[in-house]
């Protein structure tokens, strides 16, 4: 391990922390072209960002297939968009913190006869506190992390299939906050303190980490994969923690905000937009391509991971 961080504080460079900060600043670019008739996957559906990409997809022809944990906001999304958009939306419930549903639900996807065209992993959770899953996994780097990587496997041999689909998964400048690197020795937090902070930053340097090696798996087959940092936007993540964050985020931290449309534009562009054929393996502050922290593009430690993922979620 302290190998690893010396060699990343040798890589780390001013200018990228620069080139972030301008960067947060940009809006995101615009597609205007319709996707009519095209199928879009989206996580995490009913508030924040992915309620609003999905009023977005929609308005421009796409129908919808978002997964979700409650029914009764799923029902309420679908009567919506339906009726607004006159496209279709159907849902399936499942609490990506649950093995179980997320191999259930990607399962399904994988048995569809439709072509999947975009998929969307935006669900996410951010918690003050350790939390673990019925599985026995900390449930940042589950939710996170380890849905999408299921998904995404499960998902390889219809999208290579198909010879086309774009998968984004919703990143973030937070993955910075694991400074020094994963400790794949220790993805559950059990010889650590544990931080949101820190969970949160690993969480999102894995993401990163797996889209590297998931580029390879892709390459030449027409399927690509990036990762978008949604911008400084207000959602509802962080709910699950206690009234004193909740209070702090409330009155301090969602009032310096920005609305999750220019979330939803930069989704849109990347899913869609003409200029993002063969773009593979980026990561986008919304729209505007930028390098990585050093410890997200470890390509020895993201082989590695790969392969403690195979085994931490059974996959053969």
């Amino acid at each position: 391990m302290r190998k690893k961080t010396v060699q990343y504080i040798k890589e780390y460079k001013w200018s990228n922390v620069f080139a972030m900060i301008r960067n947060n600043r940009k809006d995101p670019k615009i597609c205007n072209d319709d996707f009519k008739d095209k199928l879009v996957v989206i996580t995490g559906a009913t508030s924040g960002i992915g309620y609003i990409t999905a009023r977005k997809f929609a308005s421009k022809g796409a129908n919808l297939l978002c997964i979700n944990r409650n029914p009764e906001k799923s029902k309420k999304l679908r009567h919506e968009i339906e009726s607004e958009f006159s496209v279709k939306c159907d849902y399936r419930i499942a609490d990506l913190s649950s093995l179980k549903d997320i191999f259930r639900v990607s399962n399904e996807l994988a048995l569809l006869d439709t072509p999947i065209d975009v998929i969307i992993h935006n669900a996410g959770v951010y918690l003050t506190k350790r939390e673990l899953t019925p599985d026995g996994f900390e449930k940042v780097f589950v939710v996170h992390y380890l849905s999408s990587f299921i998904m995404n496997y499960l998902l390889m041999d219809k999208l290579k299939a198909q010879q086309k689909a774009r998968i984004i998964m919703v990143g973030s400048e937070g993955h910075r906050f694991a400074a020094w690197g994963l400790r794949l020795d220790d993805l559950n937090w059990e010889k650590r303190s544990y931080s949101g902070l820190k969970s949160y930053g690993s969480a999102k340097t894995a993401q990163l980490l797996s889209m590297l090696v998931f580029n390879e798996h892709f390459k030449n087959t027409g399927v690509t994969i990036n990762t978008m940092h949604p911008g400084a936007v207000k959602t509802e993540t962080g709910q699950e923690n206690g009234p004193i964050y909740r209070w702090f985020k409330r009155n301090f931290f969602d009032k310096t905000l920005k609305s999750p449309d220019i979330s939803a534009e930069a989704l849109y562009y990347l899913g869609v937009s003409k200029e993002m054929d063969n773009v593979s393996g980026k990561f986008f502050n919304l729209t505007t391509g930028e390098e990585p922290a050093p410890p997200a593009l470890d390509k020895e430690v993201a082989n590695e991971l790969w392969e403690e993922t195979l085994k931490i979620a059974g996959i053969e």
